[in-house]
């Protein structure tokens, strides 16, 4: 297997039509989906899947599908998409995460976003990345935190209902013109 990224435990790739079951899935899980507007159908996973791809050749990066290399298995992603809703902050480029539950509480999120953002320069020749998440979703904020990004506002998501339980949402910000510390 071919990883664009990898760390001692984990490989970053493009996705392959074995992710396909495992993120449809995820995506179905209420807890996984716990801090967005619902759980996704299986269209709406595989619609998701095919733009990750389209995104990846359109500009060399994308959420990348994360495996466990010991064992080759599919436990979520991790990467950077181009974000263009509506704000003071967009257009730009967000890192963002999902991993399913039984890869949650070993580090996985941050090794992942690691690396990312050690190779943001460098590899996908970034110079700033955001990250943003409702303010209720503490566990990703804490990511956020442990991977060096600083709180830069907080914003109403214009694809949340304003009154939505996961607005406002915070910003997190990263210079990334050299090796993430």
């Amino acid at each position: 297997m071919e990883f664009i990224l990898k760390t001692d435990r984990l490989g970053l790739r493009n996705w392959k039509a074995a992710d396909v079951a495992p993120f449809v899935a995820m995506g179905k899980d209420s807890e996984v989906m716990r801090f967005f507007p619902k759980p996704l159908s299986a269209k709406a996973s595989e619609d998701l899947i095919q733009r990750f791809l389209q995104h990846f050749l359109l500009h060399g990066f994308t959420y990348f599908a994360v495996e466990r290399l010991d064992t080759s298995e599919f436990i979520g992603f991790t990467g950077f998409m181009h974000q263009n809703f509506e704000s003071r902050f967009t257009p730009c480029v967000d890192i963002g995460w999902r991993f399913k539950t039984t890869a949650w509480g070993k580090g996985y999120a941050t090794e992942a976003a690691t690396a990312c953002l050690n190779a943001a320069h460098e590899k996908f020749h970034l110079t700033e990345v955001f990250s943003l998440a409702p303010e209720i979703n503490q566990a990703s904020i804490a990511v956020m935190k442990r991977i060096g990004m600083t709180y830069d506002h907080s914003f109403i998501h214009p694809s949340l209902s304003e009154n939505s339980s996961l607005n406002p949402c915070s910003v997190y910000k990263k210079i990334v013109t050299t090796k993430a510390s």
